[in-house]
């Protein structure tokens, strides 16, 4: 089943890239080190981009409906608004526990920031009408997802998800030929949580991957809380109907020996699917019914005040609906949003 993944995605992406690409347009900052900051912040910047080879930049857009565009950041300033967004998500409405520099810029950030993409959510009704700098407003960036791929991991010691997750023997498994995606830090302003807000995120991510030929994406998806008995629902839902095998019946992934913590806390004849399924998180939900499985055990993360678990989501799994929304003009309008002043599309080889 793990040689499926790479032979049926190569045929998805066949078919999707016709669909996409025919509407897409033409590191001292992000880790938190001791270097001082770079003295123009709106300097341009695409570190993952220094590893692309071939494939060049992401488009820019990668996707765009009425005031909302979501795009790659492009600037240090960018970059540091995302870990904004971040830190008022995650350390102000949530419950993670920020190290004293965090606390003191108001910003998340650790290495892998520094060797990966920042996908934003840019609300364009947020940028002043008489605006006129390169880099977008904090104000009006979103939402955020970190994207990296495999190829930018060796700048960064590893995938992000290895702190929790056993990847390595099923990253060997799948072949040296399989391109894996990592999504992570994903977040969305309050004002913004809507479900159109996420399917945009969605079909932007789907543009990267086909850009880049990604096969697998995969990352660590959260449910608030420490107390795995509090989330026994969820956590027993998400074992006995979305967990991920291989044509052995194995796990494909399982969560690191020194941090496994059982999901199978109920009886599949005391699960409710629907029940269950309500309890999750929207962005676990959107996964799941787009195709994704989940791998063996959660993580408490003690740091974000969560317990983890393992999306995993080969690009040949996503389902007919989804792929249909994905090639929905309503993701893309033919002309840019109107961007006085700032967001003139840069060319496609700017770094």
């Amino acid at each position: 089943m793990l040689k499926q993944f790479t032979a049926s995605a190569r045929q998805w992406r066949e078919s999707a890239a016709r669909a996409v690409k025919s509407r897409l347009p033409g590191a001292e900052l992000a880790d938190g080190g001791s270097s001082p900051l770079r003295s123009r912040h709106d300097a341009p910047v695409n570190r993952a981009a220094q590893f692309a080879g071939a494939y060049g930049p992401p488009p820019r857009p990668l996707a765009r409906r009425g005031a909302l565009e979501v795009r790659v950041a492009e600037t240090e300033a960018e970059i540091r608004a995302a870990q904004k967004l971040r830190y008022a998500v995650f350390y102000e409405e949530m419950s993670a526990v920020a190290t004293p520099r965090m606390a003191q810029e108001r910003r998340d950030f650790d290495a892998f920031d520094a060797v990966a993409d920042h996908l934003l959510v840019i609300d364009h009704d947020r940028i002043p009408p008489a605006y006129m700098g390169r880099t977008v407003p904090e104000d009006a960036i979103v939402g955020t997802y970190r994207l990296m791929r495999q190829e930018v991991t060796a700048a960064c010691g590893g995938f992000y998800t290895a702190n929790e997750f056993d990847i390595a023997p099923w990253l060997a498994a799948n072949g040296p030929d399989t391109r894996f995606l990592e999504l992570g830090r994903s977040c969305v302003h309050k004002d913004h949580r809507s479900r159109p807000t996420l399917e945009l995120m969605w079909h932007a991510i789907v543009s990267y991957l086909v850009h880049y030929d990604l096969d697998i994406m995969f990352g660590c998806a959260s449910l608030e809380g420490t107390n795995p008995d509090d989330l026994a629902l969820p956590l027993s839902f998400l074992h006995h109907y979305c967990r991920g095998e291989t044509a052995a019946g194995a796990p494909m992934v399982k969560a690191r020996d020194d941090r496994y913590v059982p999901m199978n806390r109920l009886p599949e004849t005391q699960v409710d699917a629907k029940e269950g399924l309500r309890a999750l998180p929207p962005l676990i939900k959107g996964y799941l019914r787009a195709g994704a499985k989940i791998g063996d055990g959660a993580v408490v993360d003690p740091q974000f005040g969560t317990t983890d678990v393992l999306i995993i989501f080969p690009a040949s799994q996503i389902t007919d609906r989804y792929r249909g929304k994905f090639g929905k003009d309503g993701m893309r309008d033919d002309k840019p949003p109107e961007q006085p002043r700032s967001e003139q599309p840069q060319p496609k080889t700017a770094a």
